[in-house]
C-alpha cells in the first residue's frame, strides 16, 4: 500500500497514527554538470521536490526541509512509503533514475550504502575529481552510459520505487533516509533517526538551578518542540549510537540503521535525554578534500624572491618554512614579500634600497601568482615599525615571560660610532685563539652599536619595561593599521567555505577585523611562540585588545598544553571567562572557551617535519661533502653542535658555563671535545643582542685562553645559515645542544634526529660514531616531544656540565634506545599531518547558519562576535504594539536591576557596598516611574515588578505606584497590585515560611572560608545568605566555592534549602536560598492567581523583560507558555509545527498554566543587553527600555489625545449632521485657515483652499463613521501602518 506525503500536514497529531519528518538524501556520483535530482513520492500530485548539495557534502544531495509523512494507526501494518528519483537537465526533466547510476554490483554487495559523510569512497586523500561529468568505473558501465546517451527511455527497464516501510517509523520524530541513486531496494533501508525530547524530558520548574557539579561551565544539550495540548507521545527507546571520532582523511561509514536495529529494537538510535535541534541530528565525521578551501595568512610569505639585472622576478618555495608545505587542498597564502629594505631601513650610506619598487609590484605578483601566493604591500616604514618596534620589541619578550624593569638603551659599548667603524669585523667572522680578542670585543661592540642604530633608525627606542620607550601609541597604531591591511586582502581572497588559518604574533588582532567583515568565516589561528603566565601578559597596555582579538577566532592553536594552559589562565583572569571540555559531536570532548555564546577551541599540537624534503637535503652530494669537511677539521674529536640566535632567550651564556665547569672537573677530555656555536645575527633585539654578543666573546675568549681550540664560535647571518648548511653540521655532530631558557617552536633538535636516523640501520650501528644523541633544554617546546633526548635545566650549570660527562660516557645501548625513542615522533607527525589535525579541529567548529546566528557587538578593537540563537533580534516595537493594541488582558512582568534602572552588579565596589550597606541602592529615574505609573493605570494592564533585592528596597521606591504588583527575593514575597498607595502593602509567600535554622549554620560555615579567602564577603537578605568572590582570585576563589558547595551540602542536607554556585560571569557566589524559590516560578504563580483575583479573561498578551542569569528561568518559562499556544493555534489549523525551542531554553512543565492563557496568546520575552539568553529578542540598554515602555503607553492613549481628519470635519458640520460632499479646488477663491472648526480646534494649514462647485451634481450623501473608533474597525491588520507615529 502507498501512503502519500502529507507535505502540508505537520501536526504532532495527524491523521492515522501521526505525523514523522523525514530527510531524504541521496548519493549521485554520476551526475553531470548541471544536472539536478528531485524527488518523486507516488501518489503525490504536486511538484517534485528538489534535492541540493553543496562543496562540503557533494556527492550527497539531500532535501532542504524535511517531508511530512502521514503515518498508519497500527504499527503492524505493513504501509510503505514509496518514491523514486529524477534527474533534471537545467531544471526540465531529463530521465529516471537509472542502474548506470549506482555502483557496480560488487560494491553494492560489499556494503549496501555509504555514509553520506564521506565526500568521496574511499579515495586516496589527495585525489580529486578531475571531470565533473559522469566517469564509468568499469568497460561495461561505459557501454551502458554511451547507450543510455543514445535513447534514454527505450534501452533501459524502468526500476522499482524505493520503498520505506512505515512501521519504523515513530510519530513527532525526525529521520534522515539515506539512498543511493540507481540503487532502489538495499537489504535493509539506512535510516538516521533523530530523537525528539519529549515531555518527559522537561524539568521540574522548581529544579532550574539545579545544584549539580560543573566543574567548568555547562554545555547545554539543545531543546525542542513542546508538546501540544491533547497530543500523545511515542515513548522513547535507551538505544545510543556510537558515533565515530575524528581521522585525518576520509571517515569512514557509520553503522547502517539495520545494524543498530537488533540492538536498540525498532527506531533504535541515539536518545538523547534532552538533547535538542541543534545538537540532535547525527553530526557527520569532519573529512578535509580537495574540494576544501584555506587562506593561510602570516606575516611573510613562504618564498624566496629573485631579480635579475633585467628585471625579470623569479621565485622558488622556502621550504624550511612550516607553511610551505603542499598539500591537497586548494591554497592560497597571504602574506608580505621579503625583499631588500622591506624593514624600512635606508642603511647608513644612504642605500635606496626600500623593498620591492612601485613600478615593479605588478610584475612580483604575476610571479608569485603560480604559487597560489598574494601580497600585502605594506609601506617598509610602516612595517618595519610593526616588526621590529611592537612584535620583537614588545611582544617578543612578554610572550617568553621576560620583561625586564632594569634593561637601559644601548650606548654601543661608549664610543662615538662611526661609518667606517662596520669594517673592523665581520658578522660571520670565526673567533680563534688570539692575545688580541680582549681588544676586539669592545671594537666589535662599537660596530653592532652602530649596525644596530642603522637597523632601527633610531625610531624605535627601547623603553624600560616593554621596549616601547614611551611610544606604546605609534607602535600599536602601526601594528593595527599593518593588521588592517591584511584583512583587506584576505577577504578578497575569501569564497564562500574557506577555512582562514593566522600564524604568528604578528596578527593576533586580525581576528577581530576578520569577523567584522566575514562573520560566518571559520578562523583560525596559531602561535609558534610559547605564550606568558597571567602575571605577566597582564603587564601589557593592550592586554585586553590582544586577548579579544584572539577570541574572535574560532579556534587558538599552540604547540604545547603549557602555553595553551596560560592562555586558558589569561581568558579567566583578564577577561572572566570560562572554559571547559564540550562535546564535539563525533565522540569526544575538545578544550574551549566560552565567549558571548560561542566556543573558542583550544588546540595543543606539536609541529613535525617533512621527511621527503630533509631526505633530498641529506641525500644532495653538496651536503655529504660539507659533512666530511666538518668532520675531517675535527678529526679525533667528539663534536657538540648549537645553532641559537644571538640572543639572551637562547641561553648560550649557560652552555658556555656548563662546557667551562665539565673541563674543570673532566681535564682528561681537555682536547678530545670541540663545541661549534653558530650564532645568528638578531640585530631587530637591539641592546638585547648585543649584551648577548658581549657576554659570549668573553666567555669564548677565556674559555680558549685555557683550553685552546675548546669552543668554536661563528656568528653569520639567518641568510647564510639555511637549511642545507645546517643539516651539514648537524650531520657532522655527534651531539647537539638546545638549551633555551625559554623557547617556541624549534626544529633543529627534530632535524638533528633525523639527520641521524641511518644511525639506527645496520651499518650505521658500525661506522665507528657515537652520535645521534640531543641534550635538549626543557623549557624548550619539542621537549615534550623528544622523549628520547637528555633533558637538563639550562639554569642549573652543575646538570649542564653533567649532561656533557653523561653524552660522552653513555652505553652504546642507550644511546641507540634514545635515538630510537626520539626518532618516533619526527616519523610519525609531518608538517601535514600537523596541519590537517589543526585543520580537522577547525572546519569541526560549529558555526552553521542554520543553527545558530552570529552577531557583532562593540567598537573599534572591542568588537566581538556573539553567538545568537536563530531568531534572536532586536524587538520589534511596532509589532508588539499591535498586540498590545488589540489585546485585552495583559500581564508585564519587568526585572528590577539592570532592567527599569542600571544594575549595581556590574561594578565590584559599587556591589560590595550595597552589600554592606555602606550605599544606598540605585533607584529608577523620575521619567521611569512616570512610565510606570502610566502603565499601571490602564486597567487592561496587570504590571509586576520581580526582583531579587529585599522588599523593603522595592518600597522604598516603588510604593507610591498604584496598582504596581511586586515579587522580592526571586519571588519568595509577593503583594499583588492595589489601588492606594498610603496603604501599607500585605505580602504573601511564595513557599511556606519554616524553619530558619539553617540561616545561623550557613553563616558560620561561610564566614570560616571568608577568612581564608581575600576578597570574598558575605551578603545577608531576609529569605538567603550568599557567599560572594567576585573580588577574588578567579580561579583560588572558584575552588574555594567548590568546597563550600560541598561543604554546606552536606551539612544542611536535612534542611529544605537549595544551594546554588552560579553568576561566575560576574565573579561568582553561593548561595542558599529556600528550596523551590526562582522567577521562574513566581510567574506561573501570579498567572495563575491573575483570574482568581480580578475575575478577568485568559490573559491574551504577555510581555517580560529582564537583564541577567536570574530572569532566565522567568524568561525561559513565559516563552515555553507562549510557544504552546501558538503550536495549539497551527495544530488546530492544520499549519506546518514552529521551528524548535533554541539550547538557551529550559524545558519545563508548563500545562497548568493553559486553562489561564487565551489561545491567541502574544508572549514577547526580551532580554536587556544583546547576549545570549532565553529570550526571543532584546534590547540594548535601559534607555531603550525607557522609550520601548513609554511607546506602550502612548498605545493606551491614542485613542483619547488623537483625533482623525474624518473626526475633524464631521466635528466642524454641526457634529451629527455632517454630509460628505466633492470638493473642487478654486485657487481664485480665498479661504480662512484660521477659522474655527470646533471647541477651539484650529483648521490645519495643510487642509488647502476647498470649495464645493455649483456646477457639479451633487450625489447622495455618503456614509461617515461617527467616531475613530468606527472608523479603524473597517481596516484590516494587513493595511495597518509597520510602524507607529511615535
Amino acid at each position: 500500500m502507498t501512503v502519500e506525503a502529507a507535505a502540508n500536514t505537520s501536526s504532532g497529531v495527524g491523521v492515522g497514527g501521526g505525523i514523522a519528518r523525514v530527510t531524504f538524501r541521496v548519493r549521485c556520483e554520476t551526475l553531470g554538470y548541471g544536472e539536478g535530482v528531485y524527488l518523486h513520492p507516488d501518489g503525490h500530485s504536486g511538484q517534485p521536490i528538489p534535492l541540493y548539495t553543496s562543496a562540503s557534502s557533494y556527492p550527497w544531495y539531500k532535501t532542504r526541509s524535511p517531508t511530512a509523512i502521514t503515518l498508519p494507526s497500527s504499527t503492524e501494518s505493513g504501509d510503505t512509503f514509496t518514491y523514486r528519483y529524477s534527474v533534471h537537465r537545467a531544471g526540465v526533466f531529463y530521465r529516471w533514475e537509472q542502474q548506470i547510476d549506482g555502483p557496480s554490483s560488487d560494491e553494492v554487495s560489499a556494503s549496501a550504502l555509504t555514509s553520506p559523510s564521506a565526500s568521496t569512497s574511499n579515495k586516496d586523500i589527495n585525489s580529486h575529481k578531475e571531470d565533473d561529468n559522469n566517469t564509468c568505473d568499469t568497460p561495461m558501465q561505459e557501454e551502458e552510459h554511451e547507450a543510455t546517451e543514445t535513447t534514454t527511455t527505450t534501452t533501459t527497464q524502468e526500476l522499482p520505487r524505493h520503498e520505506l516501510p512505515l512501521r519504523l517509523l515513530v510519530a513527532m520524530d525526525e529521520y534522515t533516509i539515506n539512498d543511493v541513486l540507481g540503487v532502489p531496494n538495499p537489504p535493509h533501508p539506512d535510516i538516521d533517526h533523530i530523537r525528539v525530547p519529549h515531555a518527559s524530558n522537561v524539568v521540574d520548574i522548581r529544579n532550574f538551578h539545579k545544584p549539580t557539579r560543573k566543574d567548568s561551565f555547562n554545555m547545554k544539550s539543545g531543546n525542542s518542540l513542546s508538546a501540544l495540548s491533547g497530543g500523545s507521545a511515542h515513548s522513547l527507546n535507551k538505544g545510543k549510537d556510537t558515533p565515530n571520532k575524528k581521522q585525518v582523511g576520509f571517515a569512514p561509514e557509520p553503522p547502517s540503521y539495520h545494524a543498530q536495529q537488533s540492538n536498540d529494537g525498532v527506531g533504535g538510535g541515539s536518545a538523547g535525554g534532552a538533547s535538542g535541534y541543534n545538537n540532535s541530528h547525527k553530526k557527520e565525521p569532519v573529512h578535509l578534500d580537495s574540494t576544501d578551501g584555506l587562506i593561510v595568512a602570516s606575516v611573510f610569505l613562504p618564498v624566496h624572491l629573485h631579480r635579475s639585472p633585467e628585471g625579470q622576478w623569479s621565485a622558488d618555495w622556502d621550504y624550511e618554512a612550516l607553511l610551505s608545505m603542499q598539500t591537497h587542498l586548494r591554497v592560497t597564502r597571504v602574506g608580505v614579500v621579503k625583499w631588500r629594505g622591506w624593514h624600512g631601513n635606508k642603511g647608513a650610506d644612504g642605500s635606496p634600497e626600500g623593498g620591492v619598487p612601485e613600478d615593479e609590484k605588478h610584475l612580483v605578483e604575476a610571479c608569485l601568482r603560480d604559487f597560489n601566493c598574494v601580497p600585502v604591500w605594506v609601506e617598509p616604514s610602516l612595517f618595519g615599525e610593526m616588526y621590529n618596534g611592537f612584535c620583537k620589541g614588545v611582544l617578543w619578550p612578554v610572550l617568553h615571560n621576560v620583561t625586564s624593569v632594569y634593561s637601559s638603551r644601548p650606548d654601543g659599548g661608549g664610543g662615538d660610532t662611526k661609518k667606517n667603524d662596520s669594517s673592523a669585523t665581520t658578522p660571520h667572522s670565526t673567533v680563534t685563539p688570539s692575545s688580541s680578542e680582549d681588544a676586539r670585543v669592545s671594537e666589535t661592540l662599537s660596530s653592532v652599536s652602530h649596525r644596530f642604530s642603522e637597523y632601527s633608525m633610531d625610531d624605535v627606542a627601547m623603553g624600560s619595561i616593554h621596549g616601547d620607550g614611551g611610544k606604546e601609541a605609534s607602535l600599536w597604531a602601526a601594528y593595527t593599521a599593518v593588521n588592517r591591511k591584511f584583512v583587506d586582502v584576505v577577504v578578497q581572497c575569501f569564497n564562500e567555505g574557506d577555512l582562514i588559518w593566522i600564524h604568528g604574533f604578528h596578527l593576533l588582532i586580525l581576528p577581530s577585523f576578520l569577523t567584522r567583515r566575514i562573520p560566518m568565516a571559520k578562523v583560525g589561528l596559531f602561535l609558534h611562540t610559547p605564550f606568558p603566565s597571567s602575571e605577566i601578559f597582564r603587564t601589557l597596555w593592550c592586554r585586553e585588545d590582544l586577548l579579544r582579538g584572539m577570541m574572535n577566532a574560532d579556534q587558538v592553536g599552540f604547540h604545547l598544553f603549557e602555553y595553551a594552559r596560560h592562555f586558558l589562565t589569561c581568558s579567566r583572569r583578564l577577561l572572566g571567562l570560562k572554559y571547559g571540555m564540550i562535546p564535539d559531536g563525533s565522540g569526544g570532548y575538545n578544550l574551549a572557551i566560552e565567549m558571548n555564546g560561542r566556543h573558542v577551541a583550544v588546540t595543543s599540537i606539536h609541529a613535525g617535519l617533512e621527511l621527503t624534503v630533509l631526505d633530498q637535503v641529506l641525500n644532495h652530494p653538496s651536503t655529504k661533502e660539507r659533512a666530511e669537511s666538518i668532520r675531517n677539521q675535527f678529526k679525533g674529536k667528539v663534536i657538540f653542535c648549537a645553532i641559537d640566535r644571538m640572543e639572551s632567550l637562547k641561553g648560550i651564556p649557560l652552555k658556555m658555563l656548563g662546557i667551562e665547569r665539565f673541563l674543570h672537573r673532566c681535564p682528561e677530555w681537555v682536547g678530545r671535545i670541540v663545541l661549534v656555536q653558530v650564532g645568528i645575527s638578531a640585530f631587530e633585539r637591539g641592546d638585547d643582542y648585543i649584551r648577548t654578543k658581549t657576554e659570549v666573546l668573553a666567555l669564548v675568549s677565556n674559555i680558549n685562553k685555557k683550553w685552546p681550540g675548546t669552543v668554536q664560535f661563528q656568528e653569520c647571518s639567518e641568510s647564510e645559515m639555511r637549511l642545507p648548511q645546517r643539516i651539514a653540521l648537524l650531520k657532522a655532530a655527534d651531539v647537539v645542544m638546545v638549551t633555551p631558557i625559554r623557547d617556541g617552536l624549534n626544529l633543529i633538535p627534530l632535524e638533528y634526529t633525523a639527520s641521524h636516523l641511518d644511525a639506527l640501520t645496520e651499518e650505521g650501528m658500525h661506522d665507528g660514531r657515537k652520535r645521534g644523541l640531543c641534550i635538549l633544554s626543557e623549557f624548550s617546546s619539542c621537549t615534550r616531544v623528544m622523549r628520547g633526548a637528555l633533558h637538563v635545566n639550562p639554569w642549573k650549570i652543575s646538570e649542564l656540565a653533567n649532561s656533557f660527562y653523561q653524552a660522552l660516557h653513555m652505553s652504546e645501548d642507550e644511546r641507540m634506545r634514545r635515538l630510537s625513542t626520539a626518532s618516533e615522533f619526527i616519523t610519525r607527525v609531518t608538517t601535514q599531518r600537523w596541519a590537517m589535525a589543526v585543520l580537522l579541529d577547525l572546519k569541526a567548529v560549529h558555526k552553521n547558519v542554520h543553527v545558530g546566528k552570529y552577531s557583532g557587538a562593540g567598537l573599534g578593537l572591542g568588537y566581538r562576535i556573539l553567538g545568537m540563537d536563530s531568531g534572536f533580534n532586536s524587538l520589534d516595537i511596532s509589532l508588539v504594539g499591535k498586540a498590545y493594541r488589540k489585546s485585552r488582558t495583559r500581564l508585564i512582568l519587568l526585572d528590577y536591576g539592570g532592567t527599569i534602572l542600571s544594575n549595581d552588579n556590574l561594578n565590584s565596589f559599587s556591589r560590595f557596598q550595597v552589600a554592606t550597606k555602606t550605599r544606598k541602592y540605585t533607584v529608577p529615574t523620575d521619567r521611569m516611574i512616570q512610565t510606570l505609573k502610566d502603565l499601571c493605570s490602564d486597567k487592561r494592564n496587570i504590571v509586576f515588578v520581580v526582583s531579587g533585592k529585599e522588599r523593603h528596597s522595592l518600597t522604598d521606591t516603588l510604593n507610591d505606584i498604584p496598582n504596581l504588583g511586586l515579587a522580592a527575593e526571586h519571588g519568595m514575597f509577593i503583594s499583588w497590585p492595589h489601588s492606594a498607595t498610603k496603604k501599607k502593602r500585605i505580602w504573601e509567600t511564595l513557599v511556606p515560611d519554616q524553619d530558619r535554622s539553617w540561616r545561623s549554620i550557613a553563616i558560620t560555615i561561610m564566614e570560616v572560608y571568608t577568612s581564608r579567602t581575600h576578597g570574598s564577603y558575605i551578603e545577608e537578605t531576609e529569605m538567603k545568605v550568599l557567599w560572594q568572590y567576585r573580588d577574588a582570585d578567579p580561579e583560588f576563589g572558584y575552588l574555594q566555592a567548590r568546597e563550600l558547595e560541598d561543604h554546606l551540602s552536606n551539612v544542611l542536607r536535612s534542611f529544605a534549602v537549595d544551594i546554588l554556585h552560579g553568576g561566575v560571569e560576574e565573579g561568582g557566589y553561593v548561595e542558599v536560598r529556600p528550596k523551590g524559590v526562582n522567577k521562574g516560578v513566581v510567574s506561573t504563580h501570579i498567572l495563575k492567581n491573575v483570574s482568581k483575583i480580578y475575575n478577568w479573561e485568559k490573559i491574551d498578551f504577555a510581555l517580560i523583560l529582564g537583564d541577567d542569569h536570574c530572569d532566565e528561568p522567568m524568561l525561559s518559562v513565559m516563552r515555553q507558555i507562549g510557544r504552546r499556544a501558538i503550536d495549539a493555534r497551527l495544530a488546530r489549523n492544520h499549519e506546518p509545527l514552529s521551528p524548535p525551542l533554541p539550547a538557551t531554553v529550559t524545558l519545563v512543565d508548563v500545562s497548568a498554566c493553559d486553562p489561564f492563557v487565551s489561545s491567541d496568546l502574544a508572549t514577547y520575552t526580551c532580554t536587556v543587553g544583546k547576549k545570549p539568553s532565553a529570550a526571543a529578542n532584546y534590547l540594548q540598554d535601559v534607555d531603550e527600555v525607557q522609550e520601548f515602555l513609554e511607546s506602550l503607553v502612548k498605545v493606551s492613549t491614542r485613542d483619547h489625545k488623537f483625533l482623525s481628519s474624518i473626526d475633524l470635519r464631521g466635528m466642524e458640520n454641526n457634529k451629527n449632521k455632517t454630509k460628505m460632499q466633492p470638493f473642487v479646488l478654486q485657487p481664485n477663491k480665498s479661504f480662512s485657515n484660521t477659522s474655527s472648526i470646533s471647541s477651539g480646534v484650529m483648521r490645519s494649514l495643510s487642509m488647502g483652499d476647498f470649495h464645493v462647485s455649483q456646477q457639479t451634481p451633487v450625489p447622495a450623501p455618503a456614509k461617515v463613521s461617527a467616531n475613530l473608533t468606527e472608523f479603524l474597525g473597517t481596516i484590516d491588520d494587513e493595511d495597518d501602518d509597520e510602524a507607529f507615529f511615535f
